[in-house]
This record gives structure tokens, C-alpha cells and sequence, in this order.
């Protein structure tokens, strides 16, 4: 099944195929080939403002959720410098988000505006192809 943030991207159903068929690869790729970013542990969260609003607040932490699943695809299926791109542009991005401080909607507007930059990053993967 494709993520739902992914269908208005993939519109059709060679594109869904496609992305299912990406999904399946970077788990069989394992956690080796894609960078590390998961969702975050609530009983840990302590550390950061941002992650801390994150925990408080439900909306927020599945925006967290669905930004860990795309980062780790995208960073499964690209080639090792474009995955340090990636890499460094989450990291410009976790800070901005911590810039946001306890701002709910300062943390929602940086999680859409990640998600679809890595949507978006993805979708032109699938029309490279070959999957």
C-alpha cells in the first residue's frame, strides 16, 4: 500500500507500482544503505525543544513519522553522494526546526515544507526509474 502523502504525488498506477516496488527495495537494502532517522522515542525526547512539542502534540508526531519513512527511502535509493546531499540538507532542516523552539505552528510549517521537498525528490526518482 503507498503512503497517503504519496499518492497526490504518484497520481496513477505505474507510479504507485513504482514506489511500491522503491519501498520493497530499501527494505531489502536495509538499514546499512539508508541513512539513519527515526521517529522520535517520546521517553527520550527530552533533549530538544522541538522534539519535546513533538511528543505533545499528535499531528506533529506523524508528520515525524512520515518525514523518517521518506528520508529513509530516499536515502536508501540514491547513490552515496547524493545521499550525503540528503544527509546535509536534514540536518540544515533539524536545525530550522529547532529555530522553531516550542512554535507548534512554526514545526508544522518546517515538517511540510521537509516532506514535500523530499516528495517531490522522490517522485523525480520514480520518473528516472527503472524499478
Amino acid at each position: 500500500m503507498v503512503h497517503a502523502d504519496l499518492k497526490p504525488v504518484l497520481g496513477n498506477q505505474a507510479g504507485r507500482t513504482a514506489v511500491q516496488g522503491a519501498t520493497a527495495i530499501a527494505k531489502q537494502l536495509g538499514p546499512g544503505l539508508a541513512a539513519s532517522y527515526a521517529p522520535l522515542d517520546c521517553a527520550k525526547a527530552s533533549t530538544t525543544v522541538a522534539d519535546t512539542t513533538n511528543c505533545k502534540t499528535y499531528s506533529l508526531g506523524q508528520d515525524e513519522a512520515r518525514l523518517a519513512t521518506l528520508f529513509e527511502v530516499m536515502t536508501s535509493l540514491v547513490a552515496m553522494g547524493q545521499r550525503g546531499d540528503i544527509i546535509d540538507r536534514q540536518q540544515q532542516w533539524l536545525a530550522a526546526r529547532e529555530a522553531c523552539r516550542g512554535n507548534v505552528t512554526c514545526v508544522a510549517q518546517a515538517y511540510q515544507s521537509r516532506i514535500a521537498e523530499l516528495s517531490q525528490a522522490l517522485d523525480a526518482l520514480v520518473k528516472r526509474g527503472p524499478f
